[in-house]
């Protein structure tokens, strides 16, 4: 007798209720959410873009803890910091996990990096060797004279082609974060190893982007051959996982390579390479946390400060007028003009906050069973911080929308709101380690920028200004949609002082 499509689902219906019938009863409830389906649960209810802003709404509905399902998977968001804090930070012991993203972590390989390897031994062996060389304020200082000059040199690139503002950002993100994982100072135009290391940053955000890939919610269809039909993704996993190991191999044969002929300049892989009996792991361990280190550090918050400044001139000009007073025109700012630079530290703190890189942050997996809030979390269950929204949540922050530096200086009758570096960098032991790193050289380029540009709107051929979208870009890493902008020197002075400094001539 043939079976029917009929018979099929009446029996996968069945299985469904009898795993319902034999389940253990839950200690508590699990937390609310849309209703889902049976079988499939909330497979329908989730955004394929900006879920952010889908996730925040639900809480009006739901609450600040959420739950859904998709097939038979817990997922539970959190839209305000001090659930996160409870559950990731002072709960880390059993929210430190990464998920196994069938598609980003297994096919293509992130799993060896720092941001998606599981919780263990070597997680906080690589984790120890980048807080040794980054984690704290003190021990970054060592990096600012490499910093102002690549930051000097990101304003002449900006200067000499306006038009390829994010080319000239990956660049200088490259030259600092290279120069410090491998002694290697990018040539100025179409490296190859930037290159390698933004291509693999964009795969990333695509391969590790929740509901891209129907073979993260299927993991058995990580074994269908690539030739069979609707398995393209089998082939974009191997093209990209060929750019991630590019990305990690090429730099560190170079460094081992001059290691071994006494001409390697000092780096961080340099250091590990020149200790005595190294053993194969930890020399793959120092080669995985160089790449997590440069992958990382290849996106900033830049891009949306020149959105910012292009849509709020009147911020742009209050900045402005903060550093000709203090600082003049006869120089570029420096980090010890930091403290002296109120505003700009509270306009650091509003680039942070209105546009984060990362609104989802990276999810969490809980190592076993909780109760946490009078809620059941399974084990297994995904946790998603939705930073977003604790970055635009009008309990902590007034008119979230609006670009507003103010909100961050006391003044009379108002204290300033929370800063949002508390949270956009991440919770628990999964924090970034970079953090420190990202913070000082994303302040020094804002403060050199305004010190010699004059950020506009461009205008189109009749002549009127166009104004720019704030939408963000799908993808775990997010950036504002592609923008013009006119970027020219404030004055003479200024165009003298951005010509002052040379390129790489190799």
């Amino acid at each position: 007798m043939a079976i029917t499509y009929l018979d099929v689902t009446f029996a996968a219906l069945g299985i469904y209720f009898l795993k319902r019938l034999l389940a253990p009863r839950q200690p508590a409830p699990f937390p609310p959410g849309p209703k889902g389906l049976p079988l499939v649960g909330n497979v329908a209810d989730m955004p394929t873009v900006h879920e952010w802003k889908t996730f925040a709404s639900w809480a009006e509905q739901y609450g600040d803890v959420i739950g859904v399902k998709i097939l038979g998977q817990p997922l539970i968001i959190l839209n305000t910091a001090e659930h996160a804090f409870a559950m990731l930070d002072k709960k880390s012991s059993i929210y430190s996990e990464r998920p196994t993203l069938m598609m980003g972590t297994v096919l293509v390989g992130w799993e060896k990096t720092l941001a998606m390897t599981k919780y263990g031994d070597r997680f906080r062996e690589i984790r120890k060797m980048l807080f040794g060389l980054m984690g704290t304020k003190s021990v970054v200082k060592k990096f600012e004279p490499l910093e102002e000059l690549e930051t000097h040199r990101f304003l002449r690139r900006v200067y000499e082609n306006p038009d390829k503002l994010t080319t000239a950002i990956r660049q200088t993100a490259g030259a600092i974060i290279l120069n410090i994982s491998h002694g290697y100072e990018p040539k100025e135009k179409d490296d190859p190893i930037v290159g390698t290391v933004d291509l693999a940053t964009e795969q990333f955000s695509e391969s590790t982007q929740p509901g891209a890939f129907l073979v993260d919610v299927m993991p058995i269809l990580r074994y269908v051959p690539a030739w069979f039909p609707g398995a393209g993704f089998q082939k974009k996993a191997a093209l990209w996982r060929k750019t991630l190991l590019e990305m990690a191999n090429i730099p560190h044969e170079i460094v081992k390579s001059k290691v071994a002929s006494g001409t390697a300049i000092p780096s961080f892989t340099s250091t590990h390479l020149e200790k005595k009996d190294l053993s194969a792991q930890e020399e793959d361990n120092v080669k995985w946390a160089a790449a997590s280190l440069y992958s990382g550090g290849a996106d900033t918050a830049i891009y949306g400060f020149y959105l910012a400044m292009t849509l709020h001139p009147e911020v742009q000009k209050k900045a402005q007028a903060e550093i000709d007073s203090v600082i003049g025109n006869d120089r570029l700012p420096t980090y010890a003009d930091r403290a002296s630079l109120p505003y700009i530290e509270a306009l650091l703190k509003e680039v942070f906050r209105w546009l984060p890189v990362a609104p989802l942050g990276l999810p969490h997996v809980a190592y076993e069973d909780d109760i946490y809030n009078g809620y059941y979390i399974p084990k297994g269950s995904l946790i998603i911080p939705n930073i977003w929204q604790m970055l635009h949540n009008p309990a902590t922050y007034s008119s979230p929308l609006s670009f507003n530096p103010d909100r961050f200086l006391e003044t009379d009758g108002h204290a300033p709101e929370r800063d949002p570096r508390d949270f956009c960098f991440g919770f628990g032991r999964r924090v970034c380690p970079g953090l420190n790193l990202a913070d000082a050289s994303t302040w020094l380029s804002i403060a050199s920028a305004l010190a010699v540009f004059d950020i506009t709107k461009a205008k189109d051929e009749s002549g009127r200004e166009i104004v720019p979208e704030t939408e963000m870009l799908p993808g775990t890493i997010s950036h504002p949609r592609p923008f013009k902008c006119n970027i020219k020197p404030r004055s003479a002075k200024a165009e003298e002082l951005i010509t002052s400094v040379d390129f790489v001539s190799a």
